[in-house]
């Protein structure tokens, strides 16, 4: 380093080599090193984020799953035993589910049968009945203020070896309101998933476009159908106190 200074006597200034070099804004020295601190204070910080940002990716997937788990193990002990029949889809297929988010309970019918002359193609009905209640509310209970009904939709789809795809068409339809009110809108529901021919259930995600996103969805068929039958589902109003006996959703 060079510095430049006036000796003494001389008019000249001459350059005089250093040795070393200060400074000569002291608190500059004080200024530098808390950047550097404060430098790696936020490299920490982010390294720190980065890890947790990292644990959640695997982590995350892991408590869904535990949760699907969970979900669909709670709906197969709801659910009656299955029904035998000889076409592996054709049916009703019921599901039984509660949202504890919403404080609503769920029933699901599909009404499935094949199109004459198709290997692949379904079409039939889908019916959903809810009611409001607790998680140990799962027959409906006296009205009180509590909204129950019944909906429906026009369906259609498809099977393809085990995997079926089983979704609304159209509009929906309010076919009864017994508590309450009905649904003020609702979207049309679309089941995919896969038959289990052991267990005789058809394992399937529900994607509304609404609440429900990838919703696990367990049906279990309770009914075939006699050779040449018609779609159709009757649904009839439940009692105020409905006997246990019936399995739920009213006795349907």
């Amino acid at each position: 380093m060079w510095d430049v200074r006036l000796e003494a006597g001389s008019p000249s200034a001459s350059l005089r080599q250093t040795s070393g070099w200060r400074d000569p804004c002291p608190g500059n020295e004080v200024a530098t090193s808390s950047i550097k601190r404060s430098m790696k204070s936020l490299r920490r910080a982010w390294r720190l984020v980065l890890l947790t940002v990292a644990a959640a990716i695997v982590v995350l997937p892991c408590l869904s799953l535990r949760t699907a788990e969970a979900t669909i193990a709670e709906q197969r002990a709801r659910l009656p035993p299955p029904a035998h029949c000889e076409d592996p889809v054709e049916g009703v297929w019921k599901s039984h589910m509660y949202r504890p988010r919403w404080g609503e309970w769920e029933c699901f019918y599909l009404e499935i049968h094949r199109v004459p002359g198709s290997e692949t193609q379904l079409t039939g009905t889908i019916k959903n009945h809810s009611w409001q209640g607790g998680h140990d509310d799962q027959e409906p209970g006296p009205c009180r203020g509590r909204d129950q009904w019944v909906v429906s939709m026009d369906g259609r789809g498809t099977i393809t070896g085990d995997q079926i795809v089983f979704g609304g068409i159209g509009g929906w339809r309010l076919d009864r309101v017994f508590c309450g009110r009905g649904p003020w809108g609702y979207n049309l529901d679309n089941f995919s998933g896969t038959i289990d021919p052991e267990l005789l259930e058809f394992q399937s995600l529900n994607n509304d476009g609404g609440r429900a996103v990838n919703e696990p969805t367990l049906f279990r068929r309770i009914r075939c159908f006699p050779p040449g039958a018609q779609p159709h589902i009757q649904v009839d109003p439940p009692p105020f106190y409905p006997d246990r006996r019936t399995g739920g959703c009213g006795g349907l």
